[in-house]
């Protein structure tokens, strides 16, 4: 039997709340890999903000290939690893981008304090097209 999970689970297993860990090449380094809240709707472009200045942010570009894996912790075992071309970088705006995204992550309480003070294109969202997928689901092994 295959571990493999078929579009439709880990398309649903991406959009759940995971945090992602962001592989980016970095000339005449290893790869950056960073930890990042993200979000994701099934069919969509997977999204995540960042600092204009931040190492990540400066390595990024449109048309930049990036890769993002997330995983669950806990046994059996389950990953999602997407790469692709980053397609758009936007300023954030606190309330469609920053603000919902502390929200996912932290709640309505926490992620409204995390927020305060923030402003307008204080950073970048990023948008990524998900062209290849690698997925397990460790539950299938026999």
């Amino acid at each position: 039997m295959t571990q493999n999970m078929s579009a439709a689970e880990r398309q649903q297993f991406l959009s759940e709340l995971h945090v992602g860990v962001l592989a980016l090449n970095q000339p005449g380094r290893g790869p950056l890999n960073v930890p990042v809240w993200y979000d994701y709707r099934p069919g969509g472009e997977l999204w995540f903000i960042t600092d204009r200045d931040s190492r990540k942010g400066k390595l990024i570009a449109v048309g930049t290939h990036i890769s993002l894996c997330v995983q669950n912790e806990t046994p059996p075992y389950q990953y999602v690893s997407v790469d692709g071309p980053v397609v758009a970088l936007t300023p954030s705006i606190v309330e469609t981008d920053l603000r919902p995204m502390a929200r996912r992550y932290l709640g309505t309480v926490q992620g409204d304090a995390y927020t305060a003070g923030a402003k307008d294109g204080d950073s970048m969202v990023v948008r990524m097209q998900c062209t290849k997928w690698l997925s397990v689901d460790y539950s299938r092994r026999a």
